[in-house]
């Protein structure tokens, strides 16, 4: 507060010589008034300088100052989004089993390697009920859970559920990037890591195994697209990364969740977040270990 206001003092001095130096043989009421606010102002701005002065000899250091001095902490290399719903913990207990640890070894995974995995899911349209409590219950025994109060489960909303877990992760860890994945995926967590290493210097990286295809404008179709009519006669997607994984850098997270008011959603996740990136400048990488059909050499990940 002390430094906001010894700022301001510049300003007031030369609002001050402006009014008064300029060889006005008369002043308006308004000027007069600026005048002695000014005055005011200084006095009050030499009694702020005073205390701080004082304050500082009692070894009185900003919050500002001390914070600028410490070493920022490192940030996890990647936040792992595990999307699940309710009725699949036989699901997600596999993954803690095949790949994503429990426990102690869980937290030495996010200390040691910088790979923080949660599993990501809404709360029940009637809220606080068995499916909410299950979920609770769960997470006080596993603490691996990553909980969208203020988004309802449901299957259709699936692309608002991706805008706001990479929103709120962006806001609560400061990765290097951060990843989508279904919770019927096995995810080869270093050769994930070792993937991503190789892309490092590369901005604004958006990583996956990229596709495009037919858009269904049939009501009743599996995979039916209500807004078909906006992507052309020739009713084809643009390029975007496949669901099953996919990773974006801190910059298209931080993105994501200072515009997450304005980016529109389609029928499908994967759709909507190759959609928020067409017209940034964005670095697509069209990795094809980040294809999930089967396991082969050097292969990030598998559907089950």
């Amino acid at each position: 507060m002390l430094w906001q206001d010894a700022q301001n003092r510049v300003y007031l001095t030369k609002e001050l010589d402006r009014i008064t130096g300029q060889g006005h043989s008369a002043i308006s009421v308004t000027d007069t008034l600026k005048i002695i606010e000014c005055r005011e102002q200084r006095k009050k701005l030499s009694a702020l300088e005073m205390e701080l002065a004082a304050a500082r000899q009692e070894g009185f250091v900003s919050k500002q100052s001390s914070d600028m001095k410490k070493t920022p902490e490192k940030g996890p290399v990647i936040v792992i989004g595990i999307f699940t719903s309710f009725g699949r913990k036989n699901d997600r207990d596999a993954i803690r089993k095949a790949w994503m640890s429990t426990g102690a070894a869980l937290k030495r995974m996010e200390e040691e390697k910088g790979i923080v995995p949660r599993f990501v899911i809404g709360r029940s349209a009637n809220r606080g009920d068995s499916l909410d409590r299950s979920i609770d219950s769960e997470n006080s025994q596993t603490n691996d859970f990553f909980i969208l109060e203020n988004h309802v489960e449901a299957p259709e909303e699936l692309p608002k559920k991706t805008k706001l877990f990479f929103a709120h992760a962006a806001d609560s860890w400061t990765a290097d990037y951060y990843a989508k994945v279904n919770d019927n995926v096995f995810v080869n967590l270093d050769s994930l890591r070792n993937a991503l290493a190789s892309y490092v210097s590369v901005p604004r990286a958006y990583i996956g195994c990229m596709k495009s295809g037919e858009v269904f404008s049939e009501q009743g179709h599996k995979w039916y697209e209500p807004d078909w009519w906006k992507f052309g006669d020739g009713k084809t997607y643009f390029r975007h990364a496949s669901t099953e994984l996919f990773v974006i850098s801190q910059a298209l997270a931080r993105y994501i969740s200072i515009n997450r008011a304005l980016l529109r959603t389609y029928a499908h996740d994967d759709v909507s977040v190759g959609s928020w990136f067409i017209g940034a400048d964005v670095k697509y990488i069209d990795d094809r270990k980040f294809c999930c059909s089967s396991w082969s050499t050097g292969a990030i990940c598998s559907g089950v």
